[in-house]
C-alpha cells in the first residue's frame, strides 16, 4: 500500500516541471506579439523563432510525462 502512494507522490511531483513548461511558453509567445507589434517587417522571423522556442518548451513537459508515467507503471 505504501508503494502505491510513493508512486502517485513521486508522478506528481515529477509533473511539476510541466508548469515551468506552461510559464516558458506563454513568455515566449507574450515576447513574440510584442515584438511583431513593434516591428511588423520583422514578423517571420520572430514567428520562426517563436515556434523554435515553445518546441523547447514543450519538450521539457513531455520528459516530465515520461518520467511520471516511467514511476507509475514500469517501477
Amino acid at each position: 500500500m505504501e508503494v502505491a502512494a510513493a508512486k502517485l507522490i513521486g508522478a506528481g511531483l515529477a509533473m511539476i516541471g510541466a508548469i515551468g513548461a506552461g510559464a516558458g511558453v506563454g513568455i515566449v509567445v507574450g515576447g513574440a506579439v510584442q515584438a511583431m507589434g513593434r516591428n511588423p517587417d520583422a514578423t517571420g522571423t520572430i514567428q520562426t523563432n517563436m515556434i523554435l522556442g515553445i518546441a523547447f518548451a514543450e519538450a521539457i513537459a513531455i520528459y516530465c510525462l515520461v518520467v511520471a508515467l516511467l514511476i507509475l507503471f514500469v517501477f
